[in-house]
């Protein structure tokens, strides 16, 4: 990648896909019991439906195995997709791309959906586990509203969730699957976040991936439409930029096979101001 293509990009938008780390499961909270690590795994989704009535487990005994980005122009536009470590998805080297490609195109602004509460801790843990330095995100002697972490610097990071819900006084319920929908964008198809642990159990990573490609997709279309509320692009700078990307999806739908999917889902927005 060129010098000046590197101060083209300004945003990192991604999306992370985990798994439980079964061994540390075991390790950690079935520590004697002798458990193998899907034996770990499977007891411990049994008591958090107990408990919680949902078997996700906690980032905190995740690791990541898939990490897609979008690297997006300041003017908003697509500039490409690329996923972290692919084929092997191997998570340490995940992490340590992440965060030093973070640095290495001069920390460009963040987008999530729900990233503060579930992406972007996963990523710092596995910078810790991996033993990753990144001194530029953890720049915790700075000014408060300058650091990086800081909940409302926006510079830093943009968390589509906290914008929606006003930085968590409300409950934005129906998640990144329902404000896609309200754009007409499929949403989830036929991979949901709580089918990835069975899916990499089963040595279907690839899939993993291409599901994730789609999440950053409907992110992208639901950062744009925040970014027309926020008065930065117009409703038909939007249009133009959605109908480019659909451009650019289309001509990679050879690459990706879960394109071809997202496309024979895709909705135009119903644009209640058009001839009135």
């Amino acid at each position: 990648m060129s010098t000046n293509a590197i101060r083209d990009v300004h945003y990192f938008l991604f999306d992370v896909e985990s798994v439980a780390d079964g061994e540390l499961v075991s390790n950690s909270r079935f520590a004697g019991q002798g458990l193998a690590p899907q034996a770990a795994i499977s007891k411990f989704r049994q008591q958090l439906v107990i408990d919680t009535g949902r078997d996700f487990i906690p980032y905190t005994y995740q690791i990541p195995v898939a990490v897609v980005i979008a690297k997006i122009r300041e003017d908003l536009s697509l500039m490409e997709i690329v996923s972290l470590d692919q084929p092997e998805h191997r998570p340490h080297v995940i992490t340590k791309h992440f965060w030093t490609g973070w640095e290495a195109y001069q920390r460009p602004t963040l987008v999530t959906f729900n990233g503060r509460g579930f992406d972007i801790p996963l990523m710092e843990q596995a910078a810790f586990r991996y033993g990753v330095s990144v001194p530029q995100w953890f720049n915790l002697l700075d000014r408060t509203y300058e650091q990086n972490r800081n909940r409302y610097n926006l510079n830093s990071h943009i968390d589509l969730h906290e914008i929606l819900t006003n930085f968590g006084s409300t409950w934005f319920r129906g998640g990144l699957n329902l404000a896609a929908n309200l754009l007409g964008k499929p949403g989830k198809m036929d991979v949901q976040g709580d089918m990835v642990q069975d899916l990499y159990e089963s040595g279907r990573i690839a899939q993993i991936n291409e599901y994730c490609r789609c999440d950053v997709l409907d992110t992208y279309f639901v950062f744009l439409r925040v970014s027309l509320m926020m008065g930065k692009i117009t409703l038909d700078q939007e249009q133009m930029l959605v109908q480019q990307t659909k451009e650019f999806i289309q001509s990679q739908v050879d690459q990706h096979p879960a394109y071809r999917q997202y496309l024979s889902q895709w909705g135009d927005w119903k644009n209640p101001w058009k001839d009135n």
